[in-house]
């Protein structure tokens, strides 16, 4: 019986399964695991010593390159598996060499992709040194860029099974024809966003108002942009609007304005008038945070009930809390002017005149 155990074993390992022997499988399955053990190992011992020999370089390139490209490799392995494994089962024909070269390019726009994602903040750096600070453009740059890698990457693997991509591109006829003008807004909005962003009209997290739109900037997208208005409502703008319209961007400017008038009661003298104005400008021309030029104050006006002083001036701030800080700041200093001359602030009132006297009787 022992004599006949290794002519069963032969007889076993020949035993034709979907037409293959025995062997044949366990041989390609094996040789597939050693591929697996090899991609472990070149992780474990390859790659890790490549990472600390990249990480003592003084540039970080290197290692941005290493990881985009690390498991890419790793798949590489993966690859050569599948190759062997349908190789030792008699798999060569052509549909295993489409699948082959399918899986390589895409392992190749993997790799590209990967490197794209890798090196994005110098491509941040590079508009900033041409001027092109805005990390909105960059950030649409690098989005199309990854758009146009993965399309190239489907067309080839289209290409490499024998669709004509370009016939199959040709013969959309009529019906091109009709998508192209029902994508004609979306294609206004999308070349308003590259509009927006080449102009740099605003960045996110800036305050801006376009028609009824006001609020700040949360996103810039290809087609639309998200502004949340300080009620918190979240408002759309499409951006082929924007495009179109009147932007006024608050948060560009270096200053705030304040405007207003002060009304003194008529029985203010022309003395303490005077000393008054000169006193507010005084404060004004020394005050830290507000510009020197312009500064008007003036006595423009007679109104109904007051002697009306005219005030214009800036703050050296633009920041809406800041700028409440200053203004309360500046009104407590008139008013602590106006009391010091013996003035007083006029208030709206009538007075009424009777040119019959009233008598009261009492009953």
């Amino acid at each position: 019986m022992a004599q006949n155990l290794p002519q069963a074993l032969l007889d076993l390992l020949n035993y034709q399964f979907l037409s293959l022997p025995i062997y044949k499988i366990l041989i390609a399955f094996f040789i597939f695991f050693v591929f697996l053990f090899a991609r472990k190992f070149f992780t474990l011992i390859v790659l890790s010593f490549l990472k600390k020999v990249v990480s003592k370089t003084k540039t970080d390139v290197d290692d941005k390159f290493l990881n985009a490209i690390r498991n890419p490799l790793r798949f590489l392995f993966i690859i050569a598996g599948v190759y062997f494994l349908f190789y030792f089962l008699d798999a060569n024909g052509a549909l295993l060499n489409h699948l082959l070269k399918g899986l390589l390019i895409f392992d190749l726009f993997w790799m590209i992709y990967n490197v794209i994602t890798e090196f994005e903040e110098y491509v941040y750096h590079l508009l900033g040194k041409f001027g092109k600070s805005s990390r909105e453009l960059a950030s649409f740059l690098i989005k199309i860029t990854k758009v146009f890698v993965v399309t190239v990457g489907v067309v080839a693997l289209l290409q490499d099974w024998g669709i004509n991509v370009t016939g199959f591109l040709a013969s959309l006829g009529l019906g091109g024809l009709a998508f192209a003008l029902a994508a004609k807004d979306t294609a206004a909005n999308i070349f308003g966003g590259i509009a927006i962003l080449t102009d740099n009209i605003f960045k996110i997290g800036e305050w801006v108002k376009i028609g009824n739109a006001e609020g700040i900037v949360e996103d810039i997208g290809m087609r639309t942009t998200k502004i949340r208005a300080f009620d918190k409502r979240l408002i759309v703008v499409p951006n082929s609007v924007i495009a179109n319209s009147n932007v006024e961007n608050f948060s560009r400017r270096d200053r705030r304005r304040i405007m207003m008038r002060l009304g003194l009661t008529y029985d203010t003298t022309l003395e303490v008038m005077e000393k008054i104005l000169n006193e507010i400008r005084e404060m004004l021309l020394n005050h830290p945070d507000i510009h020197n030029e312009p500064i008007l104050i003036y006595f423009d006006e007679y109104q109904d009930s007051s002697l009306s002083i005219f005030c214009y001036f800036f703050t050296k701030t633009a920041v809406w809390d800041d700028y409440l800080k200053i203004r309360e700041d500046v009104n407590f200093k008139i008013k602590e002017i106006v009391e010091k001359n013996g003035a007083s602030f006029a208030f709206p009132s009538n007075s009424l005149y009777v040119e019959t006297p009233i008598r009261i009787e009492h009953v």
